[in-house]
């Protein structure tokens, strides 16, 4: 059985070639009511423009990308960081989401300290955390592929991302399952039912795993379809775990950026009705 594009999201970064104004006609072309932002694009359209566009459109924002980079250990950086997530907080209240999904940050130049580096991931989320509910959003720490640990995010599984949100109360801390991400880890599915009993699964990601990854790896997330992962297995897994709002569909890939963006979003979300119950 395949799914339909009721829940479907599409993440602004799957088709970054487009315009806002371009990515919501699509949209509306072919009945996608979701989407996911990313602050740089919105920030360069502006941010008032970009939530009314939204809005006028009937399209829902489901999650903005992104927060976090919490690690550094220089105070003023520290500083600059809880700054710029606070910023983040009111783009997302003001785009209408309440969800901001967060990238944690990697090791500081010259460090070899996980456990100090997810510490302050800790110590940071312990001031955000209320500030973000007075403003209605969520903070989701997304865990990445464990080869993004030393540049990107030193959060790598789902029971690392929990350890850590679970100090918090489930409305201002939780977590994004992306299957990019926690494919290959045997242990995902137990901790999606952990997260889900604790209602803290704020956003589900899809994006195939296709090799061989790109130089830099960032950009190395395949159309879903196109790679190892069984996207209906995750979805079972987080819909058993009582997840029930939107998908979205989060692609980082210069083969598919190069191309026709309307063309690319038609075929995203063909490729989610085919891969999703």
């Amino acid at each position: 059985m395949s799914g339909s594009l009721e829940r479907f999201s599409i993440n602004q970064m799957t088709v970054k070639q487009l315009s806002l104004p371009e990515l919501a006609d699509g949209c509306a072309r072919l009945g996608i009511r979701n989407v996911g932002l990313w602050r740089e694009p919105v920030q360069a359209f502006g941010l008032e423009a970009a939530a009314k566009l939204v809005r006028d459109a009937g399209l829902t924002v489901t999650t903005l990308c992104r927060g976090g980079f919490f690690t550094a250990i220089d105070p003023g950086e520290r500083a600059e960081a809880l700054a710029d997530n606070r910023r983040a907080i009111d783009e997302a209240a003001t785009l209408g989401t309440d969800t901001l999904v967060l990238v944690s940050g990697g090791l500081p130049a010259g460090s070899k300290d996980l456990h100090g580096a997810r510490e302050r991931i800790a110590d940071a989320l312990a001031e955000l955390g209320p500030y973000a509910e007075r403003h209605g959003v969520r903070l989701a720490i997304e865990p990445l592929h464990p080869m993004y640990a030393s540049d990107r995010c030193v959060v790598s599984t789902l029971a690392q991302a929990l350890d850590i949100a679970e100090r918090f109360p489930a409305h201002q801390v939780g977590v994004t399952v992306d299957t990019y991400h926690i494919w290959w880890d045997d242990t995902a599915p137990a901790q999606i039912a952990r997260a889900g009993a604790g209602g803290r699964i704020h956003t589900f990601q899809l994006a195939d795993w296709t090799t061989p990854l790109p130089e830099g790896v960032l950009t190395g997330r395949g159309q879903i379809g196109d790679g190892s992962i069984d996207m209906r297995e995750w979805q079972d897994h987080v819909e058993a775990a009582g997840y029930t709002g939107a998908i979205e569909v989060e692609l980082f890939n210069d083969v598919l950026w190069a191309r026709d963006g309307q063309e690319v979003l038609a075929e995203t979300a063909r490729r989610f009705i085919e891969h999703t119950r």
